[in-house]
């Protein structure tokens, strides 16, 4: 029977289904057409126009990198003096709460809660930024175009088009990205979708890529920057196709999806969309930030010893001395795989973290700091981690609820803290040769 209707359609086996339906479909109204309706002399439009350049089969994907690549220099240069001006608001107000009478108080609100969350909170412009950038380019329209140009690619390497729509939402937050990859057709599909979506550099990566790309490529930052959001895609990509190569064998089909018209983006629209999600960022996250606070706090401010004991026999030192070696040939201290595992609440906390153990430590500037105890290649390598680890506990939930089952929520936090690990350590060795 198979073999009956490709031989009736004049096509092989390997052509799916659907497509031949959708062509017949397409011919029958086609001829339907030609009866009925006299077409009038054909005009281009602006839209036409635009989209002959932004879809163009070899210039749409050039076209898309370099509009990411302003996004992120954008969202990087015009958060700079709103950054400035969180952090000297926040250093003002720790003056006064560090002379409260009791000095574990004054610490753990000086040094916990203004040391880490509102640390945090300095890099909300950048954040707040991107999601402007995102809402502009949503709402002109182009966003729907980037799906139809980056649909072209992901089917050719094995993903399924629907799968783009999750990854978008990536950007913004993995959970979003994980519990979208519901839409994707087929289970093998959908798996496919959801132990690679995490890959996608979500918004909260963000600050720490400001910190670090601002302290050691302060000229570049920007398109260091657009440099990891690229990589996660890339790296979204190459898995997704090792695992339909060994793990699933279902087939992908093309992304079916109306453009709308070109139009122009309204300031009213852009900047309301730009604050509710950047509002609903910050609530979610703020649970785990003063979570992380509280914990980083009290594991650096005790020790065996009791309260005050020096950070290097706090109980955050114990356990970051105790796992620093596998990450000693990447020049990480332990200071930095203490905020690496404190990442597993929200990614934000990393550098949450790094906040008030340098704090406790009683160093003058944690940038000082930072650039003390890391080289360039080490600061690359981290964010290059950070960009592929699991993203955080809520990711992982999503993971568990969406595939219901914990050997796939395992094997997915698995391979990505392994492919974080060799990753980070290609990168480590490579700019070791060309940025010391």
């Amino acid at each position: 029977m198979e073999g009956d209707t490709a031989e009736t359609f004049g096509l092989d086996e390997e052509i799916d289904p659907q497509i031949v339906l959708a062509d017949e479909r397409y011919k029958v109204i086609g001829d339907i057409l030609c009866e009925v309706y006299q077409a009038g002399e054909g005009k281009w439009n602006l839209s036409d126009m635009m989209d002959r350049v932004f879809l163009h089969k070899y210039l749409g994907l050039p076209i898309f990198l370099v509009i990411m690549w302003a996004m992120f220099t954008f969202t990087f240069e015009a958060s700079r003096v709103f950054m400035v001006l969180i952090e000297m608001f926040f250093d003002w107000l720790g003056g006064y709460t560090s002379q409260i009478p009791i000095p574990w108080l004054a610490s753990l609100v000086t040094d916990g809660i203004l040391g880490g969350v509102g640390f945090i909170l300095t890099f909300a412009p950048p954040i707040f930024f991107l999601y402007l950038a995102i809402s502009v380019l949503e709402d002109t329209g182009y966003l729907a175009r980037a799906a139809f140009v980056m649909d072209r690619w992901m089917v050719k390497m094995g993903l399924h088009g629907r799968s783009f729509i999750p990854l978008l939402l990536g950007f913004g937050c993995s959970v979003a990205a994980v519990t979208a990859s519901r839409t994707v057709d087929g289970k093998a599909n959908r798996l496919t979708t959801i132990l690679v979506a995490p890959l996608i550099s979500c918004s909260a990566r963000l600050p720490v890529y400001v910190l670090f790309a601002g302290i050691f490529f302060p000229a570049y930052a920007g398109t260091v920057i657009f440099f990891m959001y690229i990589l996660g895609i890339v790296m979204a990509i190459v898995v997704a196709m090792l695992f339909k190569r060994f793990l699933f064998k279902e087939e992908s089909s093309p992304l079916v999806m109306e453009l709308p018209m070109y139009q122009l983006p309204t300031i009213h629209d852009s900047l309301r969309h730009m604050w509710e999600r950047g509002v609903m960022f910050l609530k979610q996250a703020g649970t785990y930030l003063m979570l992380g606070s509280l914990i980083i706090w009290t594991g650096s401010s005790f020790g065996l010893g009791g309260y005050g004991v020096p950070i290097g026999d706090s109980f955050v030192s114990v356990l970051g001395k105790f796992i620093q070696p596998l990450f000693a040939h990447l020049g990480f201290s332990w200071q930095i795989v203490v905020g690496l595992i404190l990442g597993l609440l929200a990614k934000e906390a990393v550098i949450q973290s790094l906040a008030i153990i340098f704090a406790v430590e009683g160093t003058a500037g944690l940038q000082v700091a930072i650039m003390s105890s890391m080289t360039p290649a080490s600061a690359l390598a981290l964010m290059v981690f950070v960009l592929l680890y699991v993203p955080c506990v809520g990711t992982i939930g999503a993971i568990r609820k969406e595939t219901g089952s914990w050997k796939w929520t395992a094997f997915s936090v698995t391979y990505q803290i392994l492919l974080a690990y060799v990753m980070a350590t290609i990168v480590y060795f490579i700019g070791g040769l060309f940025l010391g």
